[in-house]
């Protein structure tokens, strides 16, 4: 068997990888927030999220391939390739509706990380087996070290992106994503030869490297499109839409009357038998998530909430209430105790009938602070 020479263009492998890195800052910025947003509204938007991180894998992948140089003519399998890009994109939206629709713990976060690396190699080995008059030939290294990566790098990807949602960790998961998809494909190219084929063997109808790069250049411009939307409003604080009621002031007849904006004091609504109980934060020992909701402790009960852990912080922020683990929220004047653990820690509460509270690690030193430890 006689092994066809390869060559690479080094600028479409450079255009490849910033593909990547787009299409992975695209998807994750437009996964952020949603349980701010209705359910209806969450399913759009993680739809949107998949095409751009699936359609992302694809494109890569073939801006990658028509950087490929052999001395033969080759062709790729219309259908093959369209069903590898619409694969890829399903496979993603799975992860994404698993991280979105269920609690994320430890193991959501590493199945939808595995998920999306089986998704990459999916449409990887899918995508080579549309070639037309070459045959691509693998080795056992190769497709490890493609597994490894993609598996590997996609779980480090979703456990920084969604750790803790922020700018910062969605910037450093779009680093791991676009490394996962671009170590699978070039890892996996490096296992791989490719031998001449002497007749087509067509599922769909042909096309050439052409036609492709007409398909690749408008998916990109897509992706590329969509990340300057999201780019614009990346770095944007969010302002809250929610008017004040102003009170006018008493001044002599012969002062201009100024409105002065009465703060809104923060209750939080908790709801039994259909009544909406509303509870001063102050009565508070700390909120724990549930799912899409959260429980409020007081010192007498546990009330259920209809606010997500996300919207319970930034409603809370400003009664001092500070975040102990991604599913706690403590108010640090009712901690009576604190015990370190190693490298997290537990806050405890004057009454013994309310449960301890987990500080983990990336927030031990903020309670510390808020405690004055």
């Amino acid at each position: 068997m006689e092994f066809l020479d390869v060559s690479h263009n080094a600028a479409l492998v450079i255009a490849s990888i910033v593909i990547a890195l787009v299409a992975g800052f695209t998807g994750l910025t437009l996964s952020k927030d949603l349980s701010k947003q209705s359910v209806l509204r969450r399913k759009g938007s993680i739809a949107m999220s998949a095409i751009a991180l699936g359609g992302g894998i694809w494109s890569m992948h073939f801006v990658a391939m028509l950087g490929i140089q052999m001395p033969i003519l080759f062709y790729y399998d219309a259908a093959i390739t369209l069903a590898s890009a619409l694969l890829a994109i399903l496979i993603v939206g799975t992860a994404l509706l698993l991280l979105h629709f269920h609690e994320r713990t430890p193991v959501t976060l590493s199945a939808a990380g595995a998920i999306v690396g089986c998704g990459i190699l999916a449409m990887h080995y899918v995508g080579m087996a549309g070639l037309q008059l070459c045959r691509a030939v693998y080795t056992p290294f190769g497709i490890l070290l493609a597994v490894v990566s993609a598996v590997g790098l996609c779980i480090a990807a979703f456990w920084i992106a969604y750790g803790q949602r922020s700018n910062r960790t969605i910037l450093l998961g779009t680093l791991c994503f676009g490394a996962a998809v671009s170590a699978v494909h070039f890892a996996a190219m490096a296992g791989t030869n490719f031998v001449a084929v002497p007749t087509l063997h067509e599922f769909g109808p042909v096309m050439s490297n052409e036609t492709l790069a007409m398909g690749v250049i408008l998916s990109s411009f897509v992706i590329f499109g969509a990340f300057l939307w999201m780019g614009v409003t990346f770095l944007n604080p969010t302002t809250s839409s929610v008017k004040e009621p102003s009170v006018v002031s008493a001044t002599p007849a012969t002062m201009p009357t100024v409105s002065v904006p009465v703060p809104i004091a923060v209750r939080i609504p908790c709801e039994r038998n259909g009544v909406t109980q509303l509870i001063d934060p102050a009565q508070v020992a700390f909120v724990r998530a549930e799912g899409h909701y959260t429980y409020i402790y007081t010192k007498d009960e546990k009330h259920f909430c209809a606010w997500p852990i996300t919207e319970a912080l930034k409603r809370l922020d400003g009664a001092g209430f500070i975040k102990t683990h991604r599913s706690y929220l403590v108010n640090p004047k009712l901690v009576e105790h604190f015990e370190r653990l190693k490298d997290n820690g537990v806050c405890r509460f004057g009454d013994t009938k309310l449960p301890s509270v987990p500080v983990s690690r990336s927030n031990l030193k903020l309670v510390q602070d808020a405690l004055g430890l």
